[in-house]
C-alpha cells in the first residue's frame, strides 16, 4: 500500500482519475469555507436589506387598502427572501455532486488498476498470492482516495444545508415582524387621518 510505488506503476488513466479526485477535494473545501463565510455575511446584511425594502414600499402602500397593502408587502418580502436564499445556496449543489461522484471515481480507478494488475500477472505467468496481492492492494488506494474526498463533501453539504435552513427561518421571522410593524404603522396613520378629517369637518360645520 505504498503510494509512491503505485504512482510509478500507474498509467495515464489512473493518474487522470487521481487529479480529478484532487480537484474535487480542493473544490469541496473551497466551497465549504466560502459558503460558511457567505452565510454569516448574509445574516448580517439580510436584516438591513429587508428593512430597506419595506421602507421603499411605505410610500406605495399608503394609497392602497389594507388587504392590498398586506399582499404587496408580502410579495416584496418573499422576493427579497428568495434573493437571499439563492445567494446562500450558490455552490451547495456542487458539494452534493462531488459527494455522489467521488466514490464512483475512486471505484473506477480501483477496477482499472486491478484489471491492469491481473493482465500483468497473466503475462508474467506467475499467479501466486504474492504476485497478486501487491498490485491489487495498490489499486485499492483509489477507493480510499474516493472515500476521502466523498466523506468531507457529504459533511460539508449537510452543514451548508442546515446553515441555509437556519438562515431561511431567521429571514422569515424577521420579514413577519417587519410586515406586522408596517401594517400597524399604516393602520395608525389611516386612523389619525380619519380623525383629522372628522375634526376639520366638525370645525367647518361649527363655523357655518
Amino acid at each position: 500500500m505504498n503510494f509512491s510505488v503505485y504512482w510509478q506503476h500507474a498509467d495515464a488513466v489512473s493518474k487522470t482519475l487521481y487529479f480529478i479526485l484532487l480537484a474535487m477535494s480542493i473544490a469541496t473545501w473551497t466551497i465549504f469555507v466560502l459558503r460558511l463565510m457567505g452565510t454569516r455575511q448574509l445574516k448580517q446584511q439580510a436584516s438591513t436589506q429587508l428593512a430597506q425594502a419595506m421602507t421603499r414600499l411605505k410610500t406605495r402602500l399608503a394609497p392602497l387598502a389594507l388587504e392590498q397593502r398586506k399582499a404587496v408587502a408580502e410579495q416584496a418580502l418573499l422576493r427579497q427572501i428568495s434573493t437571499e436564499k439563492s445567494s446562500a445556496e450558490k455552490g451547495v449543489s456542487v458539494l452534493g455532486t462531488i459527494a455522489s461522484l467521488a466514490p464512483f471515481v475512486g471505484l473506477f480507478g480501483t477496477v482499472w488498476g486491478i484489471f491492469h494488475a491481473l493482465v500483468a500477472v497473466g503475462k508474467s505467468g506467475q499467479a501466486g498470492l504474492a504476485q497478486v496481492a501487491t498490485p491489487v492492494g495498490e489499486a485499492l488506494i483509489m477507493t480510499g482516495l474516493g472515500l476521502a474526498v466523498a466523506i468531507p463533501a457529504v459533511l460539508a453539504y449537510n452543514i451548508c444545508l442546515r446553515a441555509n435552513r437556519a438562515l431561511s427561518h431567521a429571514l422569515q421571522d424577521q420579514a413577519h415582524g417587519l410586515l406586522i410593524d408596517t401594517m400597524l404603522q399604516q393602520d395608525s396613520s389611516a386612523v389619525q387621518q380619519v380623525e383629522t378629517t372628522a375634526t376639520e369637518q366638525g370645525l367647518a360645520g361649527g363655523q357655518v
